[in-house]
């Protein structure tokens, strides 16, 4: 099943694996069917690491939430360039909404072990269209906005994500 992000820098499609991720993906898709990533912002963009987003509306006001979904990252999927992955806290299992795309491969947030610290993030798909439109949003230029660092000076806008393909 394929997800449409459409952005104020153009269009990336990503490829969920609900084989590897089920509940994962079943808790993006959920996100993606009420509309929650409309109008939300890639609020976070650090080159050479990853962009994240769908947390964050136009004032930077984080949008509410469903309770987190465990962590899922033992699946055998790797942070490489281009994964998709759950953005959380400190704690493994917070993961709800945000998500981030991995600009380059970020071995270092792979699972390692059922520790806290080994946790790791989990990859649920990958950009299969749209590669350039990451590479121009991760060029962006960043500054801080209240609390908050690496926030792009000019706001980069989740337009819509919609399910583009279902496999039955």
């Amino acid at each position: 099943m394929n997800v449409l992000l459409e952005t104020s820098m153009g269009d990336i499609e990503i490829a969920l694996d609900a084989e590897n991720a089920p509940k994962t993906v079943e808790n993006f898709l959920g996100y993606v069917k009420d509309g929650h990533y409309n109008q939300t912002l890639f609020h976070r963009v650090i080159n050479g690491f990853m962009i994240q987003g769908g947390g964050m509306d136009a004032n930077m006001q984080e949008k509410p939430t469903r309770p987190p979904v465990a962590n899922e990252a033992d699946n055998g999927l790797k942070n490489e360039a281009y994964t998709v992955a759950m953005a959380r806290t400190s704690d493994p299992h917070s993961a709800t909404a945000q998500f981030f795309i991995n600009v380059k491969n970020n071995t270092f947030l792979n699972h390692t072990a059922k520790t806290p610290q080994g946790w790791g993030y989990t990859v649920f798909g990958k950009v299969v269209k749209g590669h350039p439109v990451v590479n121009k949003i991760k060029a962006v230029k960043t500054g801080s906005k209240g609390m908050h660092a690496d926030v792009p000076v000019e706001p980069v806008i989740i337009r819509s994500a919609t399910v583009v393909s279902e496999v039955s």
